[in-house]
């Protein structure tokens, strides 16, 4: 932060797209933290039944293709749905604008109104937003959305995939290369370390405090598989 004397702002580095990134921030993060405390809690539940190897690392792989499909197809239907609104609420809007200008620009006027301007600026606001791009004015103060910039259904999945498969390799590999002996410390030691580091990544690229990011991912992680691993123990009891 700077002053009035020396001014830098926070934001100068941010990219233009904030929407777009938060975007993929989300599905990114969503994704790395399924991938790993999923895939980890299957490993973790089937260890506790089990201690034979082969079956561990099977559970494991399934849990991984069927997870970063999951969280692919998720995502894709989730945001083409958030896309196809957009374009609705962008049509419906256009479609006003061109039956009843003169109404919705005091419509727009009414708004800035409403946020504090006075009743002068507001109109030559107005005036002037309509002049330029009337649908970008009311889309942006009605609806928040930005006509050039709508959620990517692709970009959402393929992040989603991508950052789950990252995630979930991490308790798989440990599965792969780990002795039995040592196989549940050093699952719940990387597991913890990795959820640590993505809460760590994220409050960083969002620009939020690190500390409770990286408190709720290890803490809901550690939980997970605390209790996948309980169930499994009582499975392995009660069936094997």
């Amino acid at each position: 932060m700077g002053t009035d004397e020396e001014p830098q702002h926070w934001h100068e580095d941010v990219d233009d797209d904030v929407s777009g990134r938060l975007n993929w921030l989300r599905a990114g993060v969503l994704g790395a933290n399924d991938g790993i405390v999923s895939t980890a809690g299957v490993v973790m539940g089937v260890a506790g039944a089990t201690d034979d190897s082969g079956t561990i690392l099977i559970a494991g792989i399934a849990a991984l293709t069927a997870g970063a499909l999951s969280m692919g197809a998720g995502e894709y239907v989730s945001v083409s749905t958030q896309r196809d609104s957009e374009r609705s609420i962008l049509a419906m809007e256009r479609k006003e604008l061109e039956q009843m200008p003169r109404t919705e620009q005091e419509e727009l006027a009414r708004m800035y109104r409403e946020k504090g301007l006075s009743p002068e600026t507001a109109e030559k606001v107005a005036e002037e937003l309509t002049a330029h791009d009337a649908l970008e004015a009311h889309a942006d103060i009605e609806f928040g959305i930005d006509p050039d910039s709508l959620a990517n259904p692709w970009h959402a999945a393929l992040a989603s995939m991508v950052a789950f498969t990252v995630g979930a390799l991490l308790p798989l590999l440990v599965v792969a290369l780990v002795p039995d002996a040592a196989r549940i410390v050093t699952t719940v030691v990387v597991v913890a370390l990795a959820l640590a580091g993505a809460g760590a990544v994220s409050a960083r690229l969002g620009y939020s405090p690190r500390l409770p990011a990286v408190v709720r991912n290890v803490a809901g992680g550690l939980l997970a598989m605390g209790v996948t691993y309980l169930i499994g123990m009582l499975a392995g009891v009660h069936l094997g």
